[in-house]
């Protein structure tokens, strides 16, 4: 297959070579104005793939989009006169709230949403450390993209484990439960994923997860609240060692993605007329972060 990574960030140069590996021809499309990047995975020899060729767009069988969500609208929209109309577009990011948008540009798209577990950082510029071993989950948003089931077998084959899921909105808004619950703590306090088990966070986890709850039942995700806090726990001991994304961002001082994550749950409460204080309080603390980087 032709297939064109957009966003070579961590999670990005993961698929990007994984891919390049398992016999694909793959291209970057990044902000770097090299027309090549060499791209290295662990310890594993560098590879070179074509970078920023329209024609690499134009030829695309899938273009899998992983920069954050911010960034999706603006990393699409001056391509999109290149995008071929069977070419598949996935996004892969924290949050939601991108896919209205790219519903309504890419209509004639085979449109499809994708989560992942996977744990990746970039030690440098072009290299890519797989720290941990994950789940993706993919499945489509429009019509054509539903029948893109194959593309299950492509992603598996890469890097495994991969599901098709036919209600990608249902894993979604679990994966958006627990960023929810530990992105914007850990961001705040900047601790690593596993100090939030401590007896500190203990309540305000507690109220997290509570409003996340309301919020998801009101929107008709059935899930029960016992199984979001075991859930978001999990995740929490699983990735005990690691930093949130959104742990780095502010300690990189880089723009987060608390509005694709908290923002849109504060969104649909309030459609729903949900109040929900504690996520309303650490979503406006991250944004006083952002806010004080530009007095510096």
């Amino acid at each position: 297959m032709n297939i064109v990574i957009l966003g070579p960030g961590a999670i990005g140069t993961l698929w990007t070579t994984k891919l390049s590996i398992s016999g694909h021809n793959v291209a970057v499309w990044s902000t770097s104005i090299d027309h090549h990047l060499s791209l290295q995975l662990d310890e594993l020899p560098p590879i070179q793939f074509d970078n920023r060729e329209l024609a690499s767009i134009r030829q695309a069988d899938l273009l899998l989009v992983t920069v954050k969500a911010w960034q999706v609208e603006s990393a699409l929209e001056p391509l999109k006169a290149f995008i071929a109309p069977e070419t598949m577009i996935t996004l892969m990011h924290n949050g939601m709230g991108t896919a209205d948008w790219a519903c309504d540009t890419f209509s004639n798209n085979p449109l499809l949403l994708a989560t992942t577990t996977h744990g990746a950082y970039k030690p440098t510029k072009h290299q890519v450390v797989h720290t941990g071993l994950g789940l993706t989950q993919i499945g489509g948003v429009n019509r054509s993209g539903k029948q893109c089931h194959f593309i299950q077998q492509v992603l598996q084959h890469a890097l495994p484990e991969v599901t098709w899921c036919d209600n990608i909105e249902h894993a979604l808004w679990l994966k958006l439960a627990v960023n929810c619950a530990i992105n914007p703590l850990t961001a705040i306090f900047q601790v690593k994923n596993g100090e939030l088990a401590s007896e500190q966070y203990k309540n305000q986890l507690t109220n997290v997860i509570e409003e996340v709850f309301q919020v998801m039942n009101a929107c008709s995700i059935p899930v029960e609240k016992s199984t979001l806090e075991s859930t978001v726990y999990q995740v929490i001991n699983a990735t005990a060692e690691n930093f949130s994304s959104m742990k780095q961002d502010i300690h990189y001082q880089r723009k987060s993605e608390i509005d694709f994550i908290t923002g849109y749950l504060l969104k649909q409460a309030k459609i729903h007329n949900i109040k929900a204080p504690e996520n309303q309080a650490l979503y406006t603390q991250i944004h006083h972060i952002e806010q004080s980087w530009k007095q510096q």
